[in-house]
């Protein structure tokens, strides 16, 4: 049976526990042409194309509701060999190479073309020898597809430029025979400029040849520029699909963003205005966190502010606090009230007043086989002394009497549900696990405060009990709180201003009323035309 769709997914429904993750979701294809797939981070775009791959995180979980069909007939793709035995392919985001082969065995992995031997006419086919003449032939062929007529199809992958690899993943995918249907996710993530611009000519090649793209990407531009049509997502749930001729960036952000919701907390008024004073100066800071790299970013927050800093996954936002609390490699100035703050220098930090909620919490903020009361004093005890008794720096042991006295208090202030604060970390809910990270950092008596993630994978009751945590130092303390989130809502409801920070880069400083195409632009790049940064 014909169909006008390569690929139609049919009201796609997937829950995790009590979680809808996607809801009655519909995406139709068209054979050779560029559709987009839009929407923040938790829109859902990842699990429809778990679905569509057949990926065993969906299967594992229950399945899902719905139906996918592939050239007008219904299917069930079981794994991502089965959906490239229906013809499709994707191009990863993460390279998929392997950095001692060449690009012709890269290209040709598991496709390998070989040719018998006496030796392999007696003992089988698998010692047949490689016909690395006729594979070196269909590198050359991919290569020159994707515009690569300078790479030679016998170097080695290992030390080449990005751009190339990404190139080459294309290569790989081209060759294979029978593709009908390609996923491109975030190619030109890892791309110059002029990159993106050959790699949107590849892509316009491809789908000229009648081959289905879907093209997953966060650059808005881009979609305007390449695609046919587009589809966005949001919270799970389908927001529009339309031709592309029929939109423009500033719509495309808003349907990406929508309308600010309700705020999650009661925000209380301030006592005192704030003023021009600054906590934090930053200046042209770099940071070196794989897949989060800051490039070159300058802030002023104001004392006695919540600032927020937003924006898309692997853009650079949570490379910030971490490169300033000495956790990765750091270079530009900072300033804390005024005062220098030595970079690369984590007890430093910590010992001028600065204290930090990670967003990895099981791996970074908590000792999961200690007790709570221990993980609220940790930090205290090595880095000022505090909470020891005896002959300091001779011999001192835990003053066991104080730690509880502490750790009661901020149970009770906090709220942290448990039974006692002698009972292990590793065995409390993610609210609360939250909940103990802030302990800690608050035992530290900081002046300044970064919390980042604050509410990943924790629930929605929990989030909020985190959010009014924030607020109540803030309000209360006065402390000056950065916040550091994927959620633009949680921003939006306890946030004065908010940066959001694209490749490497704060691209604005908004309000947070600010409008949603506003926040949907600059999550792209993209500065809005009017000032958005005088706020």
């Amino acid at each position: 049976m014909s169909s006008e769709y390569i690929l139609e997914m049919r009201n796609i429904s997937k829950q995790y526990g009590e979680n809808a993750v996607l809801t009655d979701v519909t995406l139709n294809v068209r054979p050779g042409e560029i559709h987009a797939l839009l929407g923040e981070n938790g829109a859902g775009k990842s699990t429809l194309m778990n679905v569509l791959f057949g990926m065993p995180v969906i299967h594992s979980t229950g399945g899902f509701q719905g139906e996918v069909l592939v050239d007008g007939e219904s299917t069930h793709i079981a794994s991502p060999h089965a959906a490239l035995d229906k013809g499709i392919g994707m191009v990863h985001q993460e390279f998929m190479l392997l950095d001692g082969f060449t690009i012709t065995e890269n290209i040709k992995l598991n496709r390998e073309i070989t040719t018998p031997s006496i030796v392999s006419r007696v003992f089988g086919k698998n010692l047949e020898t490689l016909d690395m003449k006729a594979m070196r032939k269909d590198a050359r062929k991919a290569l020159d597809s994707v515009g690569m007529q300078g790479l030679d199809e016998f170097m080695p992958v290992a030390g080449m430029a990005v751009g190339h690899k990404q190139f080459i993943e294309i290569a790989r995918e081209i060759d294979k025979t029978g593709i009908r249907l390609l996923v491109f996710d975030e190619p030109t993530a890892v791309l110059t400029e002029s990159e993106a611009e050959q790699l949107i000519g590849v892509m316009k090649n491809i789908a000229q040849s009648g081959i289905a793209i879907i093209f997953i990407t966060h650059r808005l531009d881009e979609v305007i520029q390449a695609t046919d049509s587009v589809t966005i997502l949001r919270d799970g749930k389908l927001v529009e699909s339309k031709q592309t001729k029929d939109t423009n960036i500033i719509e495309l952000a808003e349907l990406m963003i929508g309308k600010k919701g309700e705020a999650m907390v009661d925000l209380p008024e301030r006592t005192s205005p704030l003023t021009d004073t600054f906590a934090m100066s930053i200046k042209d800071l770099h940071v070196d966190m794989a897949g989060e790299e800051v490039q070159d970013v300058s802030i002023d927050i104001r004392k006695g502010e919540i600032f927020g800093i937003g924006g898309l996954a692997g853009q650079g936002k949570i490379g910030i606090p971490n490169g300033i609390m000495g956790l990765y490699e750091a270079t530009g100035d900072v300033k804390l009230f005024g005062e220098p703050l030595e970079l690369n220098n984590a007890g430093s930090a910590l010992k001028k007043g600065l204290a930090m909620v990670s967003e990895d919490r099981r791996g970074v903020g908590l000792l999961l086989d200690q007790s709570i009361e221990d993980n609220i004093v940790f930090n205290a005890m090595q880095v000022n002394g505090e909470y020891l008794t005896g002959l300091k720096p001779i011999f001192t042991q835990k003053n066991g009497r104080e730690i509880r006295k502490h750790a009661k208090r901020m149970i009770e202030e906090l709220d942290i549900r448990c039974t006692s604060s002698v009972q292990h970390a590793g065995t409390l809910s993610g609210g609360n696990q939250q909940k103990v990270c802030i302990a800690r950092a608050l035992t530290m008596n900081p002046k300044f405060l970064f919390v980042s993630e604050p509410t990943r994978g924790i629930d929605i009751g929990a989030k909020k009990l985190v959010l009014e945590t924030l607020v109540k130092l803030n309000r209360q303390q006065g402390m000056t709180v950065v916040m550091v989130s994927s959620e633009l809502l949680e921003l939006q409801s306890i946030c004065d201003r908010i940066a959001i920070v694209s490749e490497g880069k704060v691209v604005d400083i908004l309000s947070p009323h600010a409008s949603g195409a506003d926040f949907g632009l600059a999550m792209s790049g993209i500065k809005p035309t009017k000032e958005g940064a005088d706020v």
